[in-house]
């Protein structure tokens, strides 16, 4: 690799609260999870009425990234195909599936078949972003950072992406968590790009 990846800004939502670079920005613990994601919503003044017709998952994952990007000027930085995301999960979309089955029952809902499938929120985000390099969604069980890591450095090594937003993106049985940080190239002072260091941050709160 020409160059060292680093990680350049992360963001962690979980147990009702917000944290950026390791400082908390917002956090109410007396809301539900759903009620906590419009809060933040409102909380940040973000201007996306799209926002509103999203399920849960998207709006876990929509949020992270419209706050760890919202600085970032990436658009500035760098062409659309430069710019990658890739993310994983323990549920799929099985938050809106089990909603999605349950109205067959009386009438098929297209508002929410759009979202039984969770590389949709990749979709929410790469429009909302203007992102059109490499896109990818994983499940798994656990938040496997060497799996992680090791994908996204291949994508450096082969130059397919010169920044990349990568983490976990998770909603089920009303509780919902979501890690994404930003990997680039040419940070200087920031921490290496790997497993280690990776697995840290998510443990952080």
């Amino acid at each position: 690799m020409s160059k060292q990846v680093s990680i350049s800004s992360y963001l962690l939502l979980r147990n009702n609260q917000i944290v950026v670079d390791g400082q908390k920005v917002f956090e109410n613990k007396d809301l539900s999870s759903t009620d906590f994601l419009q809060a933040a919503y409102d909380h940040f003044q973000i201007n996306y009425p799209k926002f509103f017709k999203m399920d849960n998952l998207c709006k876990t994952g929509f949020l992270v990234a419209e706050l760890l990007l919202r600085n970032q000027k990436l658009n500035e930085k760098f062409q659309p195909e430069e710019i990658g995301i890739v993310f994983s999960n323990a549920n799929s979309s099985l938050d809106t599936d089990i909603k999605y089955e349950a109205s067959i029952a009386t009438a098929p809902s297209p508002s929410l078949f759009v979202y039984t499938l969770p590389n949709v929120l990749i979709g929410e985000i790469c429009i909302r972003h203007r992102i059109k390099g490499e896109a990818a969604c994983f499940v798994f069980d656990i938040f496997d950072a060497i799996f992680q890591t090791d994908y996204l450095n291949s994508l450096f090594e082969t130059e397919k992406v010169k920044t990349c937003i990568s983490g976990w993106a998770d909603y089920y049985n009303g509780k919902a968590e979501a890690f994404f940080y930003l990997a680039e190239t040419g940070k200087e002072n920031s921490d290496i790009h790997n497993s280690l260091n990776v697995n840290k941050i998510f443990q952080g709160i």
